[in-house]
């Protein structure tokens, strides 16, 4: 039998010795194939895993470089915290405005930056205001006087019509005003008028007319921008702006303490803070790290046995009233050969004594003249006037100072309790105020020489 080599010629005499070569031969043959086989497969393996590596790499490094692009940005927009004016078309008035990345950035802003920032939108009030005093020397012996006081306030710009900028501050910083000044953050007065107040709320809002404000004092003032009371957290941190004991606009900071609290001064939510609240603060504004106003400084406990509670009311729950107040007429005192007359005098009836005697808050009459337009519509001595045109008072001075706003003539309504049989009944009158300039009466001053209750 004959074997073929590779070049087909045939060798006699060597059948055992070729078959063995050239199944050798084979052998090598497919074990190089194996190899080559082997050494391509991996080779493609590597080669895909290398391709998907380095793709996985470069996606990686792709995610990261856009992370860190994005993080630098949002960083780069969180640090750049700037104080933008809003734009105004009815004047040259500007508004407080805060632009911050998040809310958490915002708390940290610096508090010299919010003091910066709001103090444009803060005035200082002044309170000038006639008091009767009883004079027990002298040779008066015990006659009542007339004194002129002073007291201070602050206040805050919250908005403005086509005549008037509109302040907000609290009722007992404006209460028996018969003058009131407000100085803005460049030292320039201007007199002010109420134009709305609720002592029960504790808050008022007066206005300035824009006429009398100078035009280098309109460009520096500005509005003050309201934030959401609702928000807070307690441990906020917060600071509080106000004309503390009248020396002017200073900065105090602390944290909330609490929410919701209810004090004898106002009927409207409180948030409690530790930031020092001190007499001349009522009317200020509480802010938070944001630059807005979360509450108006309205009180605070004042006692050896207490430290850092003050109260501001919670600009959420005062607002429905601020925009009452700010929609009223505003008024101005009337001539005095216009003053009106409401022909009583009475005492004021406190919380305590209305507690132990059961009697309403407000002005006890004590006497009505014989012309008084009450007369004719029912009222009696013992009989308590509460509100004014809508108004609490609180006293005989508190109404008297409401009177100097109405002019005679004029219809208002009169909210009464009046006694029937052993209670006291509500009634709403409308009245119509004589002239004063006809009687010898001084209007609802207080007759201190009876009293009421029976008691020496």
């Amino acid at each position: 039998m004959y074997e073929y080599e590779m070049n087909n010629n045939i060798i006699p005499g060597a059948e055992h010795e070729t078959k063995e070569t050239k199944t050798g031969t084979r052998r090598k043959k497919r074990r190089l194939a194996k190899r080559i086989f082997t050494m391509l497969l991996c080779g493609v393996v590597f080669g895909a895993s290398a391709a998907g590596a380095f793709a996985g790499v470069n996606a990686l490094l792709s995610r990261n470089s856009e992370k860190t692009e994005n993080t630098v940005a949002a960083v780069a927009e969180a640090d750049d915290i700037v104080i933008v004016p809003e734009q105004k078309t009815t004047s040259a008035l500007t508004a407080v405005s805060y632009v911050s990345a998040d809310t958490k950035t915002a708390q940290a802003l610096d508090v010299s930056e919010i003091a910066e920032g709001m103090m444009p939108a803060m005035v200082s009030i002044t309170n000038i205001s006639v008091q009767e005093v009883r004079n027990y020397f002298g040779m008066f012996g015990g006659r009542t006087q007339t004194q002129e006081s002073e007291s201070s306030g602050t206040g805050i710009i919250i908005g403005e019509n086509e005549d008037e900028l509109l302040i907000v501050t609290n009722n007992h910083v404006i209460e028996v005003a018969t003058t009131l000044t407000v100085c803005f953050t460049d030292n320039e007065a201007c007199e002010a008028m109420v134009k709305g107040a609720d002592p029960d709320n504790d808050l008022a809002v007066i206005a300035v007319k824009l006429s009398e404000i100078k035009e280098e004092t309109a460009a520096v003032i500005k509005i003050a921008r309201l934030g959401d009371s609702d928000a807070l957290k307690v441990g906020q941190q917060v600071v509080a702006i106000g004309n503390a004991l009248g020396y002017g606009q200073s900065v105090t900071t602390g944290i909330v303490s609490a929410l919701g609290r209810r004090i004898d001064t106002a009927d409207v939510d409180m948030i409690q803070t530790d930031a020092a609240i001190n007499p001349g603060n009522s009317g200020g504004a509480l802010l938070n790290m944001n630059g807005e106003v979360i509450g108006i400084n309205s009180a605070k406990f004042s006692s050896t046995e207490v430290e850092g509670m003050g109260y501001a009311i919670s600009i959420t729950a005062a607002l429905p009233v601020i925009e009452d107040l700010m929609n009223r007429t505003t008024r101005e005192k009337v001539p005095d050969e216009n003053a009106s007359y409401l022909g009583i005098s009475g005492e004021e009836i406190t919380a305590s004594i209305s507690a132990a005697y059961g009697i309403p808050q407000g002005v006890y009459i004590t006497r009505i003249d014989s012309d008084s337009p009450l007369n004719a519509l029912g009222v009696t001595v013992k009989s308590v006037v509460t509100h004014f045109d809508g108004i609490r008072v609180t006293s005989p001075e508190n109404l008297e100072n409401r009177l100097r706003y109405y002019a005679a003539g004029e219809t208002v309504e009169l909210t009464v309790q009046v006694i029937e049989g052993n209670r006291y009944v509500e009634k709403t009158l409308s009245v119509t105020l004589g002239y004063a300039s006809e009687h010898s009466s001084n209007t609802s001053q207080g007759d201190f020489g009876y009293n009421p209750f029976g008691r020496h």
